[in-house]
């Protein structure tokens, strides 16, 4: 049996460490979700925005956050005019998720802006910034990784699970994820 004493290769997320700030403030808007935002009517778009602006979210007029959607950490939400995040839509963003304008993150989304280093014997946690461009489309039930930027117009085929970026206006889907077609600009 050979032993590797190579350092492990470097990763491309940041090491992430929660002050009892963070912890506490995601502590106070898991309340504040679970009393204020989570029980809300469907048409209550202004009120979800306000309360995510509130926890430091820079949300553009007209963003439309349905009630059952899950943010974790609103302060690290950037979500542009006109865009959509679904009922079942998680967005894990211990780093800066950005969501461009128009943009739609459908129905059981998963945007994971962290992990885990599994070379390391404590397991740290290891985070990096999403950004999905203007008018991009995550369909149901896709996932998108941390460090991830999709392109403007970018759609991402229901089920798929994307691990490196992806082209602007083209079609993309598969298990990884893979640009299948472009599509024309209108």
């Amino acid at each position: 049996m050979t032993t590797d004493t190579s350092p492990p290769p470097v990763y491309r997320g940041s090491r992430s460490q929660f002050s009892f700030g963070n912890r506490a403030a995601r502590q106070l808007w898991s309340i504040v979700w679970l009393v204020l935002f989570r029980p809300t009517p469907r048409f209550c778009h202004g009120w979800r925005r306000l309360l995510l602006q509130l926890f430091g979210a820079r949300v553009g007029a007209g963003a439309h956050v349905y009630a059952g959607a899950k943010i974790w950490a609103p302060w690290n939400l950037v979500l542009g005019r006109e865009a959509a995040i679904a009922d079942g839509a998680d967005i894990y963003n211990a780093d800066r998720i950005e969501i461009g304008e128009y943009a739609v993150i459908s129905q059981g989304a998963y945007l994971c802006g962290a992990s885990h280093d599994y070379r390391s014997w404590d397991f740290p946690l290891v985070a990096a910034p999403i950004v999905v461009g203007a008018r991009a489309w995550v369909a149901a039930r896709a996932i998108v990784h941390m460090g991830v930027t999709l392109g403007e117009g970018c759609v991402v085929g229901a089920g798929s699970v994307v691990t490196r970026d992806m082209p602007a206006w083209t079609v993309c889907a598969g298990v990884p994820c893979r640009p299948i077609k472009p599509y024309a600009k209108r």
